[in-house]
């Protein structure tokens, strides 16, 4: 068939048209999934470690600036911080007042169970075992023995990366059947860290006395 100019115009017309309506149609139709997703991916919560109490503070960092003398921090140079130095002389301070308070009467268990807080596991054993010992407490069961005692922190004796040595006088006032006395001794008590407290971890006459970091138990 031979068309003229104007009719292969024409033609030529109708066929874009036609075209492009297709194209229109076939980008309708195309499914969703293949459009990109705006969605993001939150990324899973992050859960903290153990529910656990936390260590003690470590101390401040050291001292870089000039020192002086009207508002040198000394704890900034020793591995306890001010509170914990706090608590482990109260601790020690605490410890010898109880230890030295007693009653003919009173239970060993009872004597340990008031001390337990204060002490390490090592050390509440030894005092309960030294307080229930059938010859101490015979003797003080026959002389109804009553004693109480208060106590004074003297002097920090050491200072370890753990543990602190403080000498502490305890004073005693110690009634029996046969009339009172008063009696005073100084002791030498390591206050040192047990998980996440301040324990006093051992004890003896402080002219016997710890020179250095934790030992063994105490003497009654």
């Amino acid at each position: 068939m031979n068309l003229s100019d104007r009719q292969r115009k024409i033609l030529f017309g109708v066929l874009v048209v036609a075209l492009a309506a297709v194209g229109v149609y076939l980008t309708a139709a195309t499914p969703d999934q293949h459009k990109p997703s705006h969605r993001t991916t939150r990324p899973a919560p992050v859960t903290g470690g153990g529910g656990g109490p936390a260590a003690p503070a470590s101390p401040p960092p050291g001292i870089t600036s000039e020192v002086n003398a009207g508002n040198f921090d000394i704890y900034r140079l020793l591995p306890f911080g001010r509170q914990e130095f706090a608590t482990a002389a109260d601790t020690a301070q605490k410890f010898v007042a109880q230890y030295g308070t007693y009653r003919f009467d009173e239970q060993p268990q009872a004597y340990a169970a008031r001390l337990q807080p204060l002490v390490n596991d090592q050390v509440a054993q030894q005092i309960a075992q030294g307080f229930a010992a059938p010859g101490i407490r015979q003797q003080r069961q026959q002389d109804k023995t009553v004693a109480t005692c208060t106590a004074s922190l003297d002097q920090v004796r050491d200072i370890g990366n753990n543990s602190i040595i403080f000498l502490v006088t305890g004073k005693q006032r110690i009634d029996k059947a046969g009339g009172g006395s008063d009696d005073s001794k100084q002791w030498a008590v390591t206050v040192a860290r047990d998980g996440n407290a301040l324990k006093v971890a051992a004890f003896e006459p402080a002219d016997v006395g710890q020179a250095g970091d934790t030992g063994g138990g105490g003497r009654g």
